[in-house]
């Protein structure tokens, strides 16, 4: 059987409102990568100080997530992303986080 195309699959709500922003989440930590680290490094330094001690960490971490989070185009990526994972799943039986475990770890 043909996948449907990704236009035209049905998205339930918490796939919208819950599993698509997760996957924004995860991503656009990926992409604020070096905004992440330097505001755990500071968090790990600071202890409970953090809060006074690392405002500019925590700012610029924000800022960098939030540009993401609120890009349309952003979110139609991530989107589309999850709908081939979906039907994936449809035509394999096989989540997406399984396939990617079951590659071998030595040869």
């Amino acid at each position: 059987m043909e996948a449907a195309h990704t236009d035209e699959i049905h998205l339930r709500h918490v796939e919208t409102d819950v599993l698509i922003p997760k996957m924004m989440r995860d991503k656009a930590k990926e992409l604020c990568v070096e905004k992440v680290e330097a505001f755990s490094l500071c968090c790990r330094d600071q202890g409970f100080l953090m809060v006074l001690k690392c405002r500019e960490q925590t700012a610029a971490l924000k800022e960098c997530l939030t540009i993401h989070y609120r890009d349309p185009l952003f979110f139609e990526q991530c989107k589309q992303e999850y709908i081939k994972e979906k039907l994936e799943f449809l035509r394999t039986g096989v989540a997406a986080k399984n396939r990617k475990q079951k590659l071998p770890t030595s040869m």
